[in-house]
C-alpha cells in the first residue's frame, strides 16, 4: 500500500505531516493493505488568511484493487483533527465497501 501526501502552501512541517498521515492511515486501514493499492492524502487550509474556525481540510482517497476509488473529507481546526476524522471515515467506508463485495 503506497501512501502519497499532498499539501498546499499554507500547511507547514512537511516531514511531520507525512509521518502523521502514514501513522493515521496505517492505523485506520492497515488491515486492508492487501486490497488497497494506494492512498492519497490532500491537506489544505481553506481560509489561510484567518486563524479561527474549522479551516483545515483533509481529503483521503483510497484506491482499491479492481474497484472505483473511495474518497472521504473532513474539516477541523487542526491538521491532526482533520486527519483523524478523515481516517475514521475512510475506515468505515472501506469496511462497508469490502463487506458488500464479500457478500456477493
Amino acid at each position: 500500500m503506497q501512501i502519497q501526501v499532498h499539501t498546499d502552501n499554507h500547511i507547514h512541517g512537511r516531514e511531520e505531516i507525512v509521518a502523521l498521515v502514514e501513522t493515521s492511515v496505517e492505523g485506520a486501514v492497515g488491515r486492508f493493505r492487501d486490497r488497497i493499492t494506494r492512498i492519497e492524502a490532500h491537506l489544505s487550509d481553506t481560509n489561510s488568511h484567518k486563524t479561527k474556525g474549522d479551516d483545515i481540510r483533509c481529503v483521503l482517497e483510497a484506491r482499491l484493487a479492481g474497484h472505483q476509488p473511495i474518497a472521504v473529507t473532513h474539516q477541523a481546526a487542526t491538521v491532526e483533527l482533520a486527519l483523524s476524522g478523515a481516517a475514521d471515515k475512510l475506515e468505515r467506508s472501506v469496511e462497508s465497501t469490502l463487506g458488500r463485495l464479500g457478500e456477493r
